[in-house]
């Protein structure tokens, strides 16, 4: 893989960085090629929330958090783009939750496990990866996806799943799983179905989430039962799209296209 060498001086440097990540981890194995459309597709929307972490999304990212500091089996599954994108923030951040990790793959192979687990333990040799031999099935989903280790997935009553396909969201969903999702795009399926929906670019919600528990941790169950109590998911997508039309509405009025002499 060529050595990334834009300068941090290119307006679009965080940008080109992470697609070069994506292209990397495309290379070794980690990531499928669908998984390169899904960070482009990403990467619009993104855009249309100004590429910054929004209200509607930390009101989102406390709760998750609340959510998982009270549950019993709390899992983060991880997929290509996630192992891609933020792998030591994904160790980090299960630590701080108290949960476990798990490889779940919609183009499941057997060296792309692997791969993602090296990704994984370049971090921390010793962190424990489920998924890798999973011995159940999600009811009603016949993709590889729905293969899950029992004392991850199967077992969990709160999962993150980060950049989801949405039919596995649902399939969790009639599990009586609580869902969370990571996921730029507020109209997708795993929007609309999961529990908790973070409309945001993962590489700012992990850290964020991460700075959250740090937070909340300690806090008394009354407290966190109360942050979740309080919120509303509906509401939380309404706001994302509400904030996409106003920063398009004001675009447009002061104009986007940059004026000169011709």
């Amino acid at each position: 893989m060529a050595e990334f060498k834009v300068p941090k001086s290119h307006p679009r440097y965080w940008s080109l960085y992470y697609r070069h990540k994506i292209e990397e981890a495309l290379e070794k194995g980690i990531l499928a090629k669908a998984g390169t459309i899904a960070h482009g597709r990403g990467e619009a929307f993104d855009y249309l929330i100004g590429e910054k972490t929004i209200e509607p999304a930390e009101r989102a990212m406390r709760t998750a958090v609340a959510k998982l500091l009270l549950a019993e089996h709390p899992v983060v599954s991880v997929n290509g783009n996630v192992a891609a994108l933020v792998p030591k923030e994904t160790i980090e951040l299960a630590k701080s939750l108290g949960a476990k990790l798990e490889i779940n793959l919609f183009y499941r192979t057997e060296e792309r496990v692997k791969a993602i687990e090296k990704a994984l333990r370049e971090f921390d040799p010793d962190v424990e990866i489920l998924g890798i031999n999973p011995t159940k099935r999600i009811p009603n989903l016949e993709s590889e996806r729905g293969k899950v280790d029992e004392e991850g997935i199967w077992k969990a009553d709160v999962i993150v799943v980060p950049l989801e396909d949405g039919d596995r969201t649902e399939a969790l969903v009639a599990m009586g799983k609580f869902v969370i999702t990571v996921d730029l795009n507020p109209l997708s399926r795993s929007a609309r179905m999961a529990d908790i929906t973070i409309v945001d670019n993962i590489v700012r919600a992990y850290p964020k989430m991460i700075e959250i528990a740090e937070e909340l941790k300690g806090k008394p169950k009354e407290e966190l039962e109360a942050i979740v109590k309080g919120y509303d998911n509906a509401k939380t997508l309404s706001d994302v799209l509400i904030h996409m039309r106003n920063r398009l509405d004001a675009l447009s009025k002061e104009g986007i296209w940059r004026r000169r002499e011709i």
